[in-house]
């Protein structure tokens, strides 16, 4: 079949189940919508139905996750060009079309009118298989954290209703061993049955550290409450099950930091990424994970405003020089900037040093810590740049 268009664009709203593809030609003309099933067979089918109808096709998505793996990898594997359409450029222009209705459809149709219109959608890619490993482990990692936080505020609500001086006496989120306790004594009266001595020598056979101050402080707290709360049994019963799966969350959050870290140290850039006071191997797997190679960076400045750390103006008329935060940016790349820097300016350095001279300067705890994160934006850009390790002195400059 002859093609019947020098060029045409196909927007794909996405999804888990299905896609929603949608071509309009150089005018804007509909050619045509169509279901597509989230299944290899009719991908190509609909890579075929826009070949046959254009000479050159561009497609463009709104959703570059998990859901359009298959999509992406099947288009960039027939070479074909794909753009990435936020979906927040797809939300404020349905309101400039024609009905107020929303279909999968109609977001298919903005998706591809919109990259008829514009030319600077990024362009998307397949990452490498270590950076999409670094993806899925990270993920994953950020949802058994989740997890994790979710088990901590059901068990402490449970014992609130047990015993509040034992809620208070330990925090159960950073220390091991009161989780190892509640798995056999969850309330006042059996903490006080067993007394200290006896409790200390339980804790020690389980490996806990510092088992006597463990043991001393459970039932200090239990001796402050001598009544027994409606419902104590069952919810005793409810954390003792709480604590044993905190404890097994725990052993799965460490075996996927260690996969974490050799996953991450087999890239090149790991040792240089390592080297920056501050960035350990997780936060370095999630910078990877995010930024990939750094090709869809032009400078430092590109990667900071990504990252949330470079301010926007908002100048109108004679008011001008008017700075705000931005609203659009990556909230992980921003929050490992924030962590790292936090973690450098806690230690003697240039770090701490530039810290203090923004504190000096009336900025903020936070305000300080921001500046010192868009600071360490451009020396991490610089060191993957030149392929050089942190040091504190900066390097001396050579004239050409």
């Amino acid at each position: 079949m002859s093609a019947s268009h020098a060029r045409i664009w196909v927007g794909i709203e996405a999804g888990k189940g299905h896609h929603w593809a949608v071509a309009v030609d150089a005018d804007g003309e509909t050619l045509f919508s169509t279901k597509v099933i989230n299944d290899e067979a009719q991908i190509l089918t609909l890579i075929d139905t826009a070949r046959e109808r254009a000479d050159k096709v561009r497609w463009a998505v709104d959703i570059s996750g998990r859901a359009s793996t298959l999509l992406l990898a099947l288009l960039v594997a027939h070479g074909q060009q794909v753009v990435y359409v936020p979906g927040r450029t797809v939300n404020r222009m349905s309101g400039a079309y024609k009905g107020e209705g929303k279909t999968d459809a109609k977001d298919a149709r903005v998706i591809a009118d919109q990259a008829r219109m514009r030319r600077d959608f990024a362009p998307l890619e397949t990452p490498p298989e270590l950076v999409s490993s670094l993806q899925v482990l990270t993920h994953h990692r950020a949802d058994l954290i989740a997890d994790r936080v979710r088990l901590i505020n059901r068990l402490r609500d449970l014992l609130v209703g047990i015993c509040p001086a034992l809620e208070r006496a330990f925090d159960y989120s950073a220390a091991k061993g009161p989780v190892v306790m509640l798995t056999e004594y969850q309330t006042p009266a059996a903490l006080r049955r067993i007394g200290v001595k006896r409790l200390t020598t339980w804790l020690e056979r389980r490996k806990v550290r510092g088992a006597d101050t463990v043991a001393a402080k459970a039932v200090e707290a239990a001796q402050s409450q001598q009544i027994a709360l409606p419902g104590e049994k069952r919810a005793a019963k409810l954390v003792c099950d709480l604590a044993h799966q905190l404890l097994a969350l725990d052993e799965r959050i460490k075996d996927n930091d260690r996969e974490i870290r050799e996953t991450f140290r087999t890239d090149d850039r790991a040792e240089i990424i390592e080297s920056m006071p501050g960035m350990g191997p997780i936060l370095g797997a999630e910078f990877v994970a995010i930024v990939g190679d750094l090709s869809g960076y032009r400078d430092a400045g590109r990667l900071a405003s990504h990252a949330g750390l470079a301010p926007v103006p908002r100048d109108s008329g004679r008011r001008t020089g008017n700075y705000h935060r931005p609203k659009r940016y990556n909230r992980r790349l921003r929050w490992l900037f924030y962590m790292s820097a936090q973690t450098a300016m806690m230690r003697p350095g240039p770090s701490r040093d530039y810290y203090l001279k923004k504190r000096a300067e009336g900025l903020l705890h936070t305000q300080a810590l921001l500046a010192l994160a868009r600071r360490r934006v451009d020396v991490l850009w610089a060191m993957l740049r030149d392929k050089r390790l942190f040091t504190p002195a900066p390097p001396v400059t050579q004239a050409a």
